[in-house]
Parts: C-alpha cells; sequence; structure tokens
C-alpha cells in the first residue's frame, strides 16, 4: 500500500469539490434535465462527483428552491440532507424521483415540449399529416393511443394503437391513468395515456394528439397550455369523397361519421388554430411553425 501523501489528498480533493461546483451550476441551464442527472447518478459507473454529491446541494441548484423549501422536501421523504444522490436506498430513490419529475415540471416548464392537440373531423386527413411532421421533424412525436376497437388491416400493437379490452380500459378509466378518454361514434372508446405523454414532454419532445372534439374538450381542461390545431376539409363534399376512398368503413359507419364530422365542424373556432387540409405537406408545416412559434412565444415569458 503505497504511503498517504496529504498534498495529493489535498489536490484530488480540491479538484472533487470543483468538479461538484460544475455539476451544480448546470443544472440551472437544463442540458441536462435534473431527472437526467438524477438518474445517472446511481447508474454503475457514474462519475463520483455526481453520484456523491449531497441531495440536499442538488436540490438547492433548481432555481426557485430556497433552502426552506428544500428542508421542508427532505423531511417529508426522511431524507438527509447529507445523502448522496449515489447512496439512497431503493424506496428513498424512488420517492425523490417522483419529487425530482415533479420539480422539473414547475421549474424548468419552458424546456418541456408541447402538447399538441390535432382535431377534426374522420377523414380530413389528420392522421396523414401527423406522419408527415413526425417524419420530417424529430422533434415531434404522435401519442399512441388506447382502444377497445379490433385492429384494422395494416395496424400494429403499439405503433398504431394499444389495443385493450373492455375490463382493462375500464382499470385505465378507474385508475386515473388517461388524460382523456371517449366514446367514438358511438361504437368503441379510445383514450391518451397520460403518464406516456408527460415522459414525451419531459424529454423536450412535442406530442401530437390525434383525437376527436370531445376528447380534446377534456384535454384542454385538464392541461391548459396544450396547443390546439383543428383540421377543416376544403369542403364537406371533399370530407365524403375521402371517406369513401379510403374504404375503412361500410355504408353506416361512413353516415355515421358524417353526421358526427357535420356537428365537429361547427367547433372549428373554438380552437387556438385552424388549417384546411388541401395540401399534406403545406398543412403539416404549418403546424410546425405555428407550434414552434407558441412553445417560443412562451418560453420567453417563463
Amino acid at each position: 500500500m503505497a504511503p498517504f501523501d496529504p498534498h495529493e489528498f489535498s489536490t484530488l480533493a480540491v479538484a472533487m469539490r470543483r468538479r461538484r461546483a460544475q455539476v451544480k451550476a448546470a443544472i440551472p441551464s437544463g442540458h441536462p434535465t435534473i431527472i437526467e442527472l438524477f438518474d445517472q447518478a446511481s447508474e454503475e459507473g457514474a462519475d463520483p462527483a455526481l453520484s456523491g454529491l449531497r441531495t440536499e446541494w442538488f436540490l438547492r441548484a433548481v432555481p426557485g428552491l430556497g433552502v426552506t423549501k428544500v428542508a421542508r422536501i427532505l423531511e417529508a421523504l426522511r431524507i438527509s440532507p447529507t445523502a448522496t444522490l449515489g447512496g439512497l436506498r431503493v424506496r428513498q430513490r424512488a420517492a425523490l424521483r417522483r419529487e425530482v419529475v415533479a420539480l422539473y415540471r414547475r421549474y424548468f416548464a419552458a424546456q418541456r415540449g408541447t402538447l399538441v392537440v390535432v382535431v377534426g373531423p374522420s377523414g380530413v386527413g389528420k392522421g396523414t399529416i401527423v406522419s408527415w411532421i413526425t417524419r420530417h421533424d424529430e422533434k415531434f412525436v404522435a401519442s399512441t393511443s388506447a382502444t377497445t376497437r379490433a385492429p384494422r388491416r395494416g395496424e400494429s400493437e403499439g405503433d398504431h394503437y394499444f389495443f385493450v379490452s373492455a375490463s382493462r380500459f375500464d382499470s385505465l378509466v378507474a385508475d386515473d391513468e388517461l388524460l382523456e378518454w371517449a366514446v367514438v361514434h358511438g361504437e368503441h372508446r379510445y383514450g391518451t395515456p397520460l403518464e406516456a405523454v408527460q415522459d414525451q414532454l419531459d424529454a423536450g419532445r412535442h406530442v401530437i394528439l390525434e383525437i376527436d372534439v370531445q376528447g380534446a374538450k377534456v384535454v384542454k381542461r385538464r392541461m391548459k397550455d396544450a396547443f390546439t390545431i383543428f383540421i377543416a376539409p376544403p369542403s364537406f363534399e371533399e370530407l365524403e369523397r375521402r371517406l369513401v376512398g379510403r374504404g375503412t368503413e361500410d355504408d353506416a359507419q361512413r353516415r355515421r361519421r358524417l353526421t358526427t364530422a357535420e356537428a365537429e365542424l361547427t367547433s372549428e373556432h373554438q380552437w387556438d388554430a385552424r388549417i384546411v387540409n388541401d395540401d399534406v405537406a403545406l398543412s403539416g408545416q404549418s403546424i410546425v411553425d405555428l407550434v414552434k412559434l407558441s412553445h417560443d412565444a412562451a418560453a420567453f415569458k417563463e
């Protein structure tokens, strides 16, 4: 064993303090996010400056969190202020992570993505537009809904929808795990898994919900900063032609959808923006531009 060298020890200690100071100084920037830093601290081979950072110092580096607030959080979670991020027990880590996520959503809201609600009648081309957007801009992702209907030809589990039984859907509703849900066309239920949406927003992505009018109204009540866009057809006759052309409904189903569409079209001025879909690329790019402009404006207010 090499003899103890106090000078070398002092040099290493100073270097570690500087590195921890750098970690704390980077937290207010949000890059990486406090969620990412918290998760990295417990990984194998984590940076000692991060894993050895005291929980109190970590939380106090969050803009808006003072000594009193931090003390209350740690006391409520029964975590010692001197406990390190890498030294937390399993239950402590789980409890503190939930708190860190909540803090990020409150104090770093401007760095999160925007929830984009795309609404409009069946056959107007919402799905085609959303697909165009997600192919052309990686900052946008489509939310995957849960539904009780059976898969259509070409649809796959998890990519297009989560296909669930009626009893499973009942459980999602009872546990408040859905951002919104509705019975569409009087036939099947559709719903948006809440936590999956929040996780994508935390990652800074703009999440697109392609839902019906009644679902969009629920989302707007629950998440007031959601940006809603109504997609209108060039004409009602064109909408009917598109429904016939896609061939996914029989005559009775198509008539129900057209009846629903007539009612939905009366709501087109209730939303944040309205786009007439007579060109997919133009409509998609218009949505991208509107969302980025809205997001930047909200961040500036922060």
